[in-house]
């Protein structure tokens, strides 16, 4: 099973730049979650409500042109959730679920706090309600794996210079510590870094567009696949694919075994 994580920095904007061309090469991937669609389901062709026979399943922010997510599954699945109970943060579209016989998959996408303080307090906000989520979907006792950008480079090689971020947003020590707990106090894992425990430059997954930082590898790893233990340890491949670019962020993939 291969699953597909990808900030598209606008979903039609990505398809112009070929991403259902990409989606449609070897080998075939099941489940595609994508963050900041910046459509309402209207905006939206035909081609992009369905890719490559595998149907989309939306959480659409309510501001026009904002955050919005989607997952795409090629398995119908047995239920879809959008939104995770918080009314500030599911107005802005940052959350979508879809349920198989054992398995949930989540498209999820954190604020950026990088524009002003008050959207750092907003990110600081949804952490806080998002952290007894994450234990709550731990005590359901299924496999999940969470797509998306968390907006959060968890250690120092996660991102280029980090000496210079670490008083800036996604490279906060409150952050990082929170993504600390999730995975030491409610045993999450980080699936491409427990398969590539000590690689740097190639795990960044976004670049800003400023200062030539893509052709530079200036990069951050903020896209990240965070599973259950169980399925955890059924990822045996995992990469960051560069070959061709759709957005500012690069997609994740990782291969899990049956």
């Amino acid at each position: 099973m291969r699953i597909i994580s990808l900030n598209v920095n606008g979903l039609r904007s990505a398809a112009r730049k070929g991403l259902a061309e990409w989606l449609a090469l070897p080998p075939r991937w099941d489940v595609l979650c994508v963050q900041e669609v910046k459509a309402q389901e209207p905006d939206l062709p035909a081609e992009l409500l369905a890719l490559n026979r595998a149907k989309g399943h939306f959480h659409f922010a309510l501001k026009k042109g904002y955050s919005g997510v989607a997952l795409y599954s090629r398995r119908r699945p047995q239920r879809v959730l959008t939104g995770f109970g918080n009314q500030e943060f599911d107005a802005e579209g940052r959350y979508v679920r879809v349920d198989f016989a054992d398995l949930s998959v989540i498209s999820v996408y954190f604020p950026s706090g990088s524009s002003s303080p008050e959207r750092q307090a907003a990110k600081f906000r949804f952490l806080a309600a998002f952290f007894p989520h994450l234990a709550a979907l731990r005590r359901e006792g299924r496999e999940v794996v969470l797509c998306g950008d968390w907006n959060i480079a968890h250690h120092e090689i996660d991102l280029k210079n980090w000496r210079g971020n670490q008083k800036n947003s996604g490279f906060l020590p409150e952050e990082r510590a929170w993504l600390s707990r999730v995975f030491e106090e409610q045993g999450w894992v980080d699936v491409y870094r427990r398969l590539h425990p000590e690689a740097t430059g190639e795990a960044y997954t976004w670049w800003s567009n400023r200062g030539a930082a893509w052709e530079k590898n200036v990069g951050w790893r903020i896209d990240y696949q965070i599973a259950t233990p169980g399925i955890a340890t059924r990822a045996h491949r995992a990469q960051v694919y560069k070959a061709a670019r759709f957005s500012d962020h690069a997609p994740l993939l990782i291969d899990y075994r049956p």
